[in-house]
């Protein structure tokens, strides 16, 4: 697990209705924690009233918990089950056990019941708690349900916990990186807003460090032989140093740092290479690093990292595919029609480990054209990672505060095909159904940036719950064409 996403320590708290035999409650209990094993910190504190609920707070807060399932083994007590959510200072989930392991006199239990009261006293209290679709089950069905919040936890507690550094204003006409950081502190996130002058000088301070050397050759194991510039190492190197010791030395009261950078016009020129490399590397270990300052890039990226404890990267959502690309290597191949096809394509910020074998640190086509004498090698433009981006499932999302202050989030799953672009950069072809309708009736309707960003995985099941529990109302999807969009013309 990255250093830098949360572990998650869970407990689990009984809770028993006076007028239920709290034995049963416990037994339950123990039988879940037995299917289980190791890892669940199990509580021995049954709360039937406020003072139960006191201890085993408490309880689970001595034994280092920082997430917690609360457990319905019977009707359980409305009032003091519901104020656990209330004292225990992380994500909590309620769950209750399905009948079956007694008889129906003495060992019925009432839960199922039960979870329509606990969740109405919840509503009351205005607390968020997570609750499964399906939240009545048997131990091994719980433990299943737990291990679903795992995650959904981890990146709660990592959101809760994050601050996102960034460098320089967000780029003028580039008005998708532009958003109200409002919605930040709604959600919990600290921000350190700074100008680039101010990651210069540390840049310039960094020169001659004794580890440059050590980065330098694991720089160099990464790529491989001729796929990377030699000349370039030092320079990315000190950089690299110079993001990992501002995180450390600037997180503060915060234990989790995702970054979001100005990397153009004057970056290049004045560092001398483009950040491109460095920011996929520091996404590998699990601390994004966004491009064009987008902050909202950077906590969606920070937020599948802590879901999938894997690598993650922020692409455009930027072409379509070619007719002569889908007839040759997408039609008849796969499940999906041209407009459920595009092309995820960013300047070389992926990082290696979700690439091709062919991939290679090589130059920025577009601002060698813009910023470097006509004709003349590369320089300073060099430093961008490129390839085709590997065949794989994936989720494409993004969490986004709109120009009114209100945070709106996306999901939508598919995958990157086994199909080669023919073009340059960190790129690759992807297919999501429906991605037409989607497009324009959530991307363009909704109004959201072409910054998306990408999970190597299938987890739109954890960040639909995650982006609950964060108070997001809106989460859009890509639905079904027997599921028209409210916007969708009916006659089009």
């Amino acid at each position: 697990m990255f250093s830098n996403i949360p572990n998650v320590k869970l407990g689990i708290i009984a809770v028993s209705r006076d007028c239920f035999p709290i034995t049963l409650s416990e037994m339950r209990r123990a039988n879940i924690v037995k299917a289980y094993g190791e890892g669940l910190y199990e509580c021995p504190v049954t709360v039937e009233n406020e003072k139960d609920m006191c201890k085993a707070v408490a309880d689970v807060k001595a034994a280092g918990c920082n997430a917690l399932v609360v457990f319905l083994g019977n009707f359980g007590p409305e009032t003091p089950e519901t104020l656990i959510a209330k004292f225990f200072d992380g994500p909590v989930m309620y769950v209750a056990a399905a009948e079956g392991d007694g008889d129906m006199i003495n060992g019925r239990g009432d839960a199922y019941c039960g979870m329509l009261n606990c969740s109405y006293n919840l509503g009351m209290r205005h607390l968020d708690a997570y609750i499964p679709e399906y939240p009545v089950g048997t131990a091994q069905d719980i433990v299943g349900m737990i291990h679903d919040f795992e995650p959904i936890a981890r990146a709660v507690i990592g959101v809760k916990n994050l601050k996102i550094i960034t460098f320089g204003p967000r780029p003028q006409d580039f008005f998708a990186c532009n958003a109200p950081i409002k919605g930040l502190y709604e959600l919990g996130v600290e921000i350190e807003e700074n100008s680039e002058l101010d990651l210069l000088v540390s840049y310039k301070a960094h020169a001659g460090d004794k580890r440059i050397k050590d980065v330098m050759d694991d720089m160099a194991k990464e790529m491989g032989e001729g796929a990377y510039y030699p000349d370039m190492l030092e320079r990315m190197a000190q950089f690299e140093l110079t993001l990992l010791d501002w995180a450390e030395n600037h997180k503060g009261a915060r234990q989790y740092v995702a970054f979001a950078d100005k990397c153009w016009p004057a970056f290049p020129e004045q560092f001398g290479f483009e950040p491109c490399y460095v920011n996929s590397r520091l996404a590998s270990r699990g601390i994004p690093v966004s491009c064009e300052v987008d902050i909202y890039g950077a906590l969606s990226e920070y937020i599948g990292a802590c879901v999938t404890g894997d690598a993650v990267t922020l692409l455009d959502i930027n072409n379509s595919v070619p007719q002569y690309i889908y007839d040759e290597d997408i039609k008849g191949k796969y499940d999906c029609k041209l407009t459920d096809t595009f092309m995820g394509f960013h300047c070389g910020n992926t990082p290696e480990c979700k690439m091709c074998g062919d991939r290679a640190i090589k130059y920025q086509l577009i601002q060698h054209r813009l910023l470097e004498p006509a004709g003349s090698d590369p320089d300073f433009t060099r430093g961008t990672l490129e390839g085709d981006i590997a065949p794989s499932p994936i989720t494409f999302y993004r969490l986004q505060c709109d120009s009114e202050g209100i945070v709106r989030s996306y999901i939508a799953q598919g995958e990157v095909l086994d199909v080669r672009t023919r073009s340059f950069g960190g790129i690759g072809v992807f297919c999501i159904p429906e991605m037409g309708r989607f497009y324009r009736h959530v991307l363009i309707q909704k109004r959201y940036p072409h910054h998306g960003a990408v999970a190597f995985a299938h987890v739109g099941k954890a960040l639909f719950e995650v982006f609950k529990l964060l108070g997001v109302k809106d989460i859009a999807w890509n639905q079904p064409k027997n599921l028209p969009y409210p916007t969708e013309n009916p006659w089009a």
